[in-house]
């Protein structure tokens, strides 16, 4: 394995990534391909491996099995649960969520992609654009993903063409395009020979464009949601009523986005009651400057009704407070999500009361039409829904934040999870096409 220095570590930055695609088309050997090959793989890992490999029959070790750990992702040689997988190189650090294919695993993708700065969409170059990739495309565009790779694998049994990649590359840019993804970078590979997946391929002198991993390590990622919205999801009230704390009473949470300071004016929604912030403490320090992801204990200077699930945010920046909430939604639960529909919205750290007033529309993943009032959500489906929360909800869009944009809805039954939802508009809007500078195909 690579050696990796401390100091090293700290001065790159973080990428979250994840993998996607239909069944087989080569995402977990693709990710061991990515390990093995950055140098990111133990020998001990490595080594099983190779036995497990060689008991099956096989020649060369199966790279897929490096993230296929469930025995039954193995047996059948499919991809079920998200792999979460943690590797480095001395230009940058990841985190990679391997996702399944199959449709009835596709809520997997949902939550893999859920906190994506960049999706690595495989299709076969053989079988070209199909109908689960462009249902991955269009999670990632829901998800407003900024960055999509589209990694055109299997070049090596199409006798590395140039013309097959084109193609490809071409439908799923306009397909991509057409839902509003920023950018899309396409890269023909083989995962199973390793061509341009770390080391750039001999075979395909055609492309000039860069690797999976140069792509992964230059791509610019933004984690400066200090300037965002500030949104602080109540956790946990502590009053430590001790001899030393016998007044103390402080609200712990993880900064969703923004910044909150000493002495800024603070509205407690959906209350509205407003106070200042007294104190910020964090790892029991005080300090005076607090930001996103950082977990706090906000301390007010007036004694308000503060407790779990209540939002903390800016008075001059706090948003509105709604009962009718209208989103875009993934069904991800087997029993279908219908108009009448009685259910728990879980929205930061606050769960309520809901019932589903009406489905407007299904969307048509072939081609992107939408089927008006379905009445009914099968698993799988995207849709757009209104719902009716039993008490206020402080709700910001999704396309100004992802984490306090978004809710789950649950059964309230047994606490399946039924539905993913973005709060607003579904798709961004299509970025305007401009005329390419030469006839070929621009890398």
């Amino acid at each position: 394995m690579s050696t990796i220095t401390t100091e090293a570590l700290s001065a790159t930055t973080l990428l979250r990534f994840a993998t996607a695609g239909s069944v087989d088309d080569g995402k977990s050997t693709l990710v061991g391909r990515l390990l093995h090959d950055s140098k990111s793989v133990l020998v001990d890992q490595l080594e099983a491996v190779e036995r497990a490999s060689a008991s099956r029959g096989q020649e060369a070790p199966d790279l897929a099995l490096l993230t296929d750990g469930l025995r039954a992702e193995r047996e059948q040689g499919i991809t079920i649960d998200v792999a979460y997988r943690y590797f480095a190189t001395p230009r940058r650090r990841f985190i990679l969520a391997d996702t399944p294919g199959h449709v009835q695993y596709t809520r997997n993708m949902v939550t893999g992609a859920s906190t994506a700065e960049l999706t690595v969409v495989l299709v076969d170059a053989r079988n070209g654009v199909v109908e689960q990739t462009r249902r991955h495309a269009a999670i990632a565009a829901l998800l407003r993903v900024p960055h999509v790779v589209l990694a055109v694998n299997k070049m090596d049994l199409v006798g590395y063409e140039e013309a097959v990649f084109a193609a490809i590359a071409e439908e799923f840019t306009a397909y991509a395009t057409e839902l509003g993804v920023p950018e899309v970078t396409a890269i023909p590979i083989s995962a199973l020979a390793g061509d341009n997946v770390v080391d750039a391929s001999a075979r395909m002198d055609w492309y000039g464009g860069p690797t999976v991993l140069e792509h992964l390590e230059t791509v610019p990622v933004s984690h400066d949601l200090a300037h965002c919205h500030a949104r602080l999801p109540v956790q946990y009230v502590i009053r430590p009523q001790t001899a030393d704390l016998p007044d103390y009473r402080g609200y712990a949470g993880q900064i969703a986005s923004g910044t909150f300071r000493v002495g800024e004016e603070v509205t407690v929604l959906p209350s509205g009651r407003t106070s200042t912030i007294a104190g910020i403490d964090l790892l029991g320090e005080p300090v005076d400057v607090a930001w996103t992801t950082q977990s706090v204990t906000v301390l007010l200077a007036d004694d308000v009704d503060v407790s779990r699930g209540d939002l903390i945010v800016p008075t001059k920046d706090a948003p509105a407070t709604t009962q009718d909430v209208e989103a875009t939604v993934c069904h991800v639960a087997d029993q279908p999500l219908t108009v009448g529909h009685r259910v728990l919205l879980k929205h930061g750290t606050r769960t309520v009361k809901a019932i589903v007033k009406d489905i407007p529309s299904r969307l048509t993943l072939a081609d992107l039409s939408l089927h008006p009032h379905p009445g009914t959500l099968a698993a799988n489906d995207i849709g757009r829904v209104k719902i009716r929360t039993a008490e206020p909800l402080p709700v910001d869009s999704y396309a100004d934040s992802r984490r306090t944009g978004s809710f789950i809805l649950i059964d309230p039954s047994d606490g399946t999870t039924l539905t993913a939802g973005m709060v607003g508009e579904s798709f961004a809007a299509p970025e305007p096409v401009t005329d390419a500078d030469d006839d070929g195909w621009d890398f």
